[in-house]
């Protein structure tokens, strides 16, 4: 399929002449022996804590993502969660239902602008169907002049966006999303100015934001949103900032939690801001918490062991679904059975990849649209909520000329097999698309594997 976009990150690489050279060496030296098969270990997650070498495989990743997981994954956990329902207990009396959908990385990309009421179609019904829509917004909203989106060896692009695109971004015919992720490790690109112009545009559009706050009481707050009669609380954080500063004196600005090892740092992370949070979603007597997390090593098709851990830590500590993004890549679905409650089953979506995407290749145009639902009611006399469905859809960024504009749009990774007309350029990446989805959601998909 042909596209305006750079393939990958390494497209848009802006380095030495000499230190290209350097790059590519190594890189044809991991396709000779395989090394970045699967993950390094010591990797750092947090581009400030990047040695050179961690930017080289970062590199080498964006191209050729990491297909298989380390070894400290319970793998055969998330295996089995693979196209499996979720079962209530049978004396379950539903009293209220609520559906929720999230998507992951919504990126500032040329064309957005053009593409209001167009981006959302093929999908707006396992989007803006359900009642309450979540979506993570990586790219910020400011007054100053758009950067260009280039890599180098000494700073992460910034991502930042215009009005016109965020409209795009944000809602679609007489819809908006409900719930913004604002805690991104670009959240700090545009300075205080970009920080301050996002929240104030969320609030007037009236779409709650989470892991970013406005008073220090915030921070270790909860975010509550009530639909249906079902209260939802929302506890939140980012693994970092790409080592920019938080305002001097609102340092509470964001929420920051260290998830990963690397780069010097070990040991254990301190989630404890977390805990109060979920505690805070207790005192205020919400019927179900969502876990939004920023976290992960980018291009690696599942997450590592650790967060696995943290993910089943949350859970047993009274989470009931986990939404992550920022690897850019999908990654699986894993469905929990908490030993706090053996009735409940705990969804944790790793990654949900990239909704909207700068690049091209199959691995980063593909993505995920989580559907839950949530039903409240009794059981054996006594109140309780369960999770009654998890499914995750893969769906795919296409792009088209109309009227001589770029525009994008998302599609259902199916929808493509139905597109007439394919030569066989088209249908090897459609058969990429497949497997990369097989790969990460399992099952038999059609046109799957090469």
């Amino acid at each position: 399929m042909t596209s305006r976009l750079p393939a990958t990150p390494m497209d848009a690489l802006n380095i030495s002449p000499a230190l290209a050279v350097v790059v590519k060496t190594i890189h044809l030296a991991a396709d000779i022996f395989g090394f970045w098969r699967s993950p390094s270990k010591k990797a750092a997650a947090d581009f400030e804590n990047m040695s050179l070498l961690d930017k080289i495989y970062w590199g080498y990743k964006s191209k050729k993502p990491v297909l298989r997981p380390c070894k400290d994954l319970d793998a055969g956990a998330i295996a089995e969660g693979h196209n499996k329902n979720i079962s209530v207990p049978d004396d379950f009396v539903r009293r209220q239902t609520l559906t929720f959908a999230a998507v992951g990385d919504l990126i500032k990309v040329e064309g957005l602008e053009h593409s209001l009421d167009v981006l959302y179609k093929p999908v707006e019904d396992i989007i803006f169907s359900k009642d309450v829509v979540y979506g993570n917004l990586e790219s910020q909203l400011t007054g100053q002049q758009l950067s260009s989106y280039t890599f180098s060896d000494k700073d992460a692009p910034p991502l930042c966006c215009s009005l016109e695109q965020y409209h795009a971004l944000s809602r679609h015919k007489n819809r908006r999303f409900d719930v913004f992720h604002t805690a991104t490790n670009h959240t700090m690109d545009m300075g205080e100015e970009g920080l301050d112009t996002t929240l104030e545009r969320l609030a007037l559009d009236g779409i709650i934001d989470l892991g970013t706050n406005r008073t220090p009481e915030e921070r270790e707050q909860c975010r509550i949103i009530e639909k249906n009669g079902i209260k939802i609380g929302f506890v939140s954080a980012t693994y970092g900032l790409n080592g920019k500063p938080l305002p001097e004196g609102r340092e509470y600005s964001v929420n920051e939690v260290k998830f990963h090892p690397g780069g010097g740092r070990t040991g254990a992370a301190d989630w404890s801001l977390l805990r109060m949070q979920i505690a805070d979603c207790r005192r205020r007597q919400c019927d179900y918490i969502i876990a939004s997390l920023h976290w992960g090593y980018e291009y690696e098709c599942f997450p590592r062991g650790h967060q696995q851990h943290i993910a089943r830590q949350l859970a047993e500590e009274g989470v009931d679904l986990i939404v992550a993004h920022h690897p850019h890549v999908l990654q699986p679905l894993e469905l929990y059975r908490p030993r706090r409650d053996q009735l409940k089953v705990v969804p944790i979506a790793y990654s949900l990849g990239n909704l909207t995407s700068s690049f091209s290749s199959p691995h980063l145009v593909l993505s995920g649209v989580l559907n839950v639902t949530v039903s409240k009611g009794t059981l054996a006399g006594a109140p309780i909520t369960l999770t009654e469905e998890a499914k995750l859809i893969p769906v795919v960024q296409t792009e088209a000329s109309v009227e001589g504009k770029d525009i994008l749009q998302i599609l259902p990774l199916e929808a493509l097999d139905e597109r007439p007309g394919k030569d066989e350029k088209e249908k090897t990446y459609i058969r990429r698309l497949h497997r990369y989805a097989r790969l990460v959601l399992g099952g038999d998909r059609r046109n799957g594997g090469e």
